[in-house]
């Protein structure tokens, strides 16, 4: 979802330097930086906290689905958030990073992100 957060914040393009703060609403998904290149990566990603965290697990709390429980665990394990710096008006990511939204519920709803931009403008020419 880089390009998407990118896409959302046009001013981005005038800070000098600075931090990009995301954040997500949600107790069932989680915000993370990851490789960003190879379309096996979320995937993986995906079995294997399948694997440390199973549906199957006798939660107590499951009112809102087997998934629902295993997703609040995945989205503690990953967090709520991410801070990106800012460099001449581009995030600082590495060549293969890039920004997740970690679904962890088998249909997850819509999700809301708070993007906080803060840093130094560049001078307008």
């Amino acid at each position: 979802m880089t390009d998407q957060v990118i896409d959302t914040l046009p001013e981005l393009n005038r800070v000098q330097v600075g931090l990009l703060h995301v954040f997500i609403q949600h107790t069932s998904a989680s915000i993370t930086i990851n490789e960003n290149a190879d379309p096996d990566v979320p995937a993986d990603l995906e079995s294997s906290f399948d694997h440390l965290v199973p549906e199957r697990f006798p939660h107590r709390h499951t009112v809102e689905g087997p998934d629902d429980m295993p997703a609040h665990v995945k989205a503690s394990m990953l967090g709520s958030s991410v801070w990106v710096p800012i460099a001449e008006g581009r995030l600082c990511l590495g060549t293969w990073q890039g920004i997740y939204l970690c679904e962890h519920r088998n249909r997850g709803g819509s999700r809301r992100l708070v993007l906080t931009l803060q840093g130094e403008w560049m001078p307008v020419a």
